[in-house]
């Protein structure tokens, strides 16, 4: 509806004032230097939140997939009496629905060492089919052949595991292990070598420099375990279906048993992560709150600049609100551009993030990434569209937030005192 005595709301003759005070005119050079800094600040701002956002959503869900992959989803572990009867659980688990297979799992602790050097390491006993079924390590094999692991003394170890000792397919690796064989003067140490089958890279630091796997029968024997396991691991569809998936096996399974689950073992550290995102949410955020003052500023300054041109305009019988209007699109669109321009920025760094930390690693001649610090070989970075969207809501909402006050000065403005004294 028009205002009365007036135009219709943000018509033609609005847009094309608010666009003539925002071409760049010699005397009014200052203001339109401080509305190029908010758009670059409302920009830079936008791009950094949606750049930091991805990453850190990126990192979290690259972290996941490959510790619950490993891992398993839920884990059976022994009350009472040794977990002798591992394959009838884990048959019994198999057949409950949303479960993907349920893993029998020896664990134990050991040194391993080569003639180059040796280190600490975690043994992990599985079933030759098991290991070929569990796609992080079967689908990374990059030297050697799990074809024949359990059918012959052997181990498969993370590619890290074997840079560090030297190794490749067909070496030998000896673990030693405190655990080994009671004699008359105390407990022996455990001293065995085996031949590496093959080698895998899953791209987690934890897992390539850490993680040794071999047939669970080798493995309860070095570990003196009487026909037991020190879990089962069950690994579901969804991650998330866990507390469904615990009270169906606590159901099935009828023997005393301690059920855990991914979200508790690792609770602490994806806590940590929820919280870093947020944090750094908020700081990021004061980036376009600064940006949208600019404008602000910026349009006090403009207001005070055409404080003669609003009055004329007054007495030639433009309405206060259409006064109003021609400013608050002036500032609004400051800001409507500039997190415009900083989606797509951000978008495409993102969606490029790979290949620029390499050209800037090349440059600089230095690691930009250490993946035995970040735990993952490369930077990870997925966008997600609904954070995107509320981004981009945040940032064109405190951009118009910015035009209100400036626009309502100019609106009060009263044109006989500004035509005295302009």
């Amino acid at each position: 509806m028009a205002d009365a005595g007036g135009t219709r709301p943000f018509s033609g003759f609005e847009w094309m004032l608010a666009g003539r005070y925002l071409r760049t005119r010699r005397r009014e050079g200052f203001v339109s230097v401080i509305a190029g800094f908010s758009f670059i600040g409302i920009m830079l701002g936008v791009a950094t939140l949606i750049i930091v956002l991805s990453v850190m959503n990126g990192f979290r869900n690259e972290l996941l997939s490959k510790i619950v992959g490993m891992n398993g989803h839920v884990f059976i572990a022994p009350i009472d009496m040794p977990l002798t009867d591992y394959v009838d659980v884990a048959n019994a688990v198999e057949g409950l629905p949303g479960v993907i297979r349920a893993v029998p799992t020896v664990e134990g602790q050991a040194f391993a060492s080569s003639t180059v050097q040796g280190g600490g390491v975690l043994v992990r006993g599985v079933r030759p089919d098991d290991l070929r079924r569990l796609d992080q390590i079967s689908r990374n094999v990059n030297q050697g052949s799990l074809d024949t692991f359990g059918e012959e003394e052997g181990v498969a170890i993370g590619a890290r595991l074997a840079s560090s000792l030297g190794l490749f397919p067909g070496d030998t690796l000896t673990l030693i292990s405190p655990r080994g064989a009671a004699t008359p003067f105390g407990t022996a140490p455990r001293i065995k070598a085996y031949p590496i089958l093959a080698i895998y890279e899953v791209g987690m630091t934890e897992f390539d420099a850490a993680f040794v796997y071999m047939p669970l029968e080798e493995a309860q024997a070095y570990f003196n375990r009487a026909g037991d396991v020190s879990v089962v691991e069950v690994f579901l569809d969804d991650p998330e279906d866990v507390l469904e998936a615990r009270t169906a096996i606590e159901d099935v399974v009828q023997r005393p048993m301690f059920l855990t689950d991914w979200t508790q073992r690792n609770s602490s550290f994806f806590s940590a992560l929820q919280v870093e995102r947020n944090v750094m949410f908020i700081i990021l955020t004061l980036i376009v709150l600064v940006a949208a003052l600019n404008i602000v500023s910026g349009l006090i300054m403009l207001v005070k600049d055409k404080s003669a041109d609003i009055a004329i305009l007054r007495t030639m019988g433009a309405t206060r609100g259409s006064v109003m209007r021609v400013f608050l699109i002036t500032g609004a669109s400051i800001g409507i551009v500039g997190t415009i321009a900083g989606l797509a920025l951000g978008v495409v760094f993102t969606l490029n993030i790979q290949a620029i930390q390499n050209i800037v690693a090349t440059i600089t001649n230095q690691t930009l990434w250490d993946p035995t610090v970040r735990f993952l070989s490369e930077i990870p970075a997925e966008i997600d569209w609904a954070e995107v969207g509320a981004v981009l809501g945040m940032a064109m909402g405190l951009s118009l937030l910015a035009t209100l006050y400036p626009s309502w000065r100019a609106a009060r403005l009263d044109p006989v005192e500004a035509l005295r004294y302009g």
